[in-house]
């Protein structure tokens, strides 16, 4: 992950030599060389995603391969480098921040293990009944749709029981694509609230500046500049679902019609294809 970029990019290597700085600890080797075990442990793949993503963004603008953006945005994690870019974040601080909130999901995934599913080819309105329904019977803490990635796909996330009871009841009703993803941790959903005290005191004593690139937040799909209004929304992205497909949406109405992703894959590109046909998208990937 990295590893060819950096080999020939000094920028894209500095930003990873800043990262191992930051957190005492070889984030570079790890992303370069694996073990792939270890960094698919939230606790790394969050601040390597983070640092890999800053440091494309990095590239780009040096090289000039990429114009300069009227707007940036980040799916979930992805917020972090946006705010980042845009100026909002110290990239160490950031480092930091991602670093905790692997570190808290993880706890929370351990100490209330959940549940995530993908559901393919229904709106909205009827993923939020099949979770109501299923919440309903299976009780607790339930299960939400938690991320809107693009017309016809949506993730579900809560209780392993109510997230197996979606999974039946969307079946039952015609859904025939409702596929579980192989995670414990329950993203995006109230099972993350445990933590939510504890992370918000963590983004309460970071530096945030005012971004000098608008960001379209997550959760609201507002443009999001001053520092109390990020604040709140990397606290609020923890429960709250990611809004992906109206942040693109919104972004086309703006005039956007360039889309670049920079990052170690070229998912959102993919996703953003079924979302706004007429998009031209990109993606730096290494």
């Amino acid at each position: 992950m990295g590893r060819d970029q950096a080999a020939v990019r000094p920028v894209f290597r500095g930003i990873f030599d800043r990262a191992n700085e930051a957190l005492g600890e070889d984030l570079k080797s790890l992303c370069f060389e694996g073990p792939q075990a270890s960094l698919d442990d939230t606790v790394n793949t969050q601040p390597a995603i983070y640092t890999h993503s800053v440091a494309a963004f990095e590239l780009v603008m040096m090289s000039g391969e990429v114009p300069a953006p009227d707007f940036v945005a980040g799916h979930s994690l992805g917020e972090f480098s946006a705010l980042c870019v845009a100026g909002a974040l110290q990239f160490e601080d950031g480092l930091q921040l991602v670093r905790s909130r692997g570190k808290l999901m993880k706890q929370a995934g351990e100490s209330l293990p959940g549940s995530m599913a993908a559901v393919i080819g229904a709106d909205m309105a009827a993923v939020v009944q099949v979770c109501a329904l299923a919440s309903e019977q299976s009780g607790g803490l339930g299960v939400v749709p938690a991320n809107d990635n693009c017309p016809g796909q949506i993730v579900i996330s809560g209780t392993r029981e109510a997230v197996a009871a979606a999974i039946a009841i969307a079946r039952a009703n015609g859904i025939k694509r409702v596929i579980p993803l192989a995670v414990s941790i329950a993203s995006h959903s109230p099972l993350m609230a445990g933590i939510s005290r504890e992370f918000a005191r963590l983004v309460a004593s970071t530096s945030v500046q005012t971004a000098t690139i608008p960001v379209v937040a997550n959760t609201s799909v507002a443009i999001i500049t001053h520092p109390d209004d990020i604040r709140a929304e990397l606290v609020a992205q923890l429960t709250s679902p990611v809004r992906w497909t109206e942040t693109v949406q919104f972004m086309h109405r703006q005039g956007v019609t360039n889309f670049y992703e920079l990052g170690p894959k070229d998912v959102l590109s993919n996703l953003l294809k079924r979302t706004i046909p007429d998009g031209i998208t990109s993606s730096a990937i290494g």
